[in-house]
């Protein structure tokens, strides 16, 4: 689904993320981020466990909601959408990579990346004509007929890839793609992603590790529910790399050498450490 080339694919104003607000067990997850992709963009949201990246990815990925805030998504603002339209604008908008695959054991590649089309109700024969292109995409049609446990886990990851891109979503959202790969896998991947970039795709990447960040056009990093840009080179060190960049608050919506210039991360108010999420 392609967007206006000036229209954001993820603008967050303010938004704030609090759990069990008002108790004694108040935790603030998300402290008023505000972040600004626009469509060709790949940005790594890079943090350690606890920091709120995985509860910005969920607001992202519309699988949450805020506490308060404003999220449009491709310039619609999800908040006024019901269950249904929401839906359709994670199956029409949103493809989700994550660390497992998750893929159905025995199902073919073929079938695993056809499947989100029967959601929309794509007839059989063009499910297939689709499915064999998006697995062409990624380099996989030669294994269109293999099942899972006949796959590499880069193989695997690829076809979650192509199972992301079945529907020609304007973002694709990976959660930690190559936590479970070795590096020289986890390379492989990242280049995928930057050649996706490549050809007008939106890509956002969530981890947890300075290497795979710094494959992305520029970061974001989250530490204690604040989201700031990295205006520096990352690190080895992705806690010193966090601590630099929470320095350096974007305050003017300026980023880093290597950026595009067209995005904007800035911090909102103090938040308590949140526990794992």
């Amino acid at each position: 689904m392609n967007i206006a080339a000036d229209t954001p694919v993820i603008e967050t104003r303010a938004l704030r993320k609090v759990y069990a607000e008002g108790t004694q067990a108040e935790v603030v997850a998300l402290a008023g981020v505000d972040l600004r992709i626009l469509p060709g963009e790949f940005v790594a949201i890079m943090g350690p466990s606890g920091s709120g990246k995985s509860t910005l990815m969920n607001l992202i990925g519309c699988l949450d909601t805020p506490t308060s805030g404003q999220y449009l998504c491709g310039g619609i603002d999800v908040a006024t959408l019901d269950r249904e339209q929401l839906a359709a604008l994670r199956r029409d908008r949103i493809g989700f990579v994550f660390q497992g695959f998750n893929l159905l054991p025995r199902m073919s590649a073929e079938d695993n990346v056809a499947m989100p089309l029967g959601y929309a109700r794509v007839p059989p024969p063009e499910r297939r004509r689709l499915a064999q292109a998006a697995l062409a995409e990624v380099g996989l049609a030669a294994r269109a007929s293999h099942r899972p446990s006949e796959l590499s886990g880069g193989q695997q990851q690829r076809v979650a890839i192509a199972r992301a891109l079945i529907n020609r979503p304007a973002l694709l959202l990976a959660d930690e793609p190559t936590g479970a790969l070795d590096s020289k896998t986890g390379e492989e991947i990242l280049a995928l992603f930057k050649r996706l970039r490549d050809d007008g795709h939106t890509v956002v990447l969530i981890t947890h590790d300075v290497e795979v960040a710094a494959h992305a056009d520029r970061t974001c990093v989250m530490r204690d529910g604040e989201l700031h840009e990295a205006e520096e080179p990352l690190s080895a060190d992705p806690l010193s790399a966090s601590a630099a960049a929470s320095e350096r608050p974007a305050m003017d919506g300026r980023a880093g050498p290597s950026a595009s210039g067209s995005g904007r991360a800035t911090n909102g108010g103090e938040a308590h450490q949140a526990p794992t999420r």
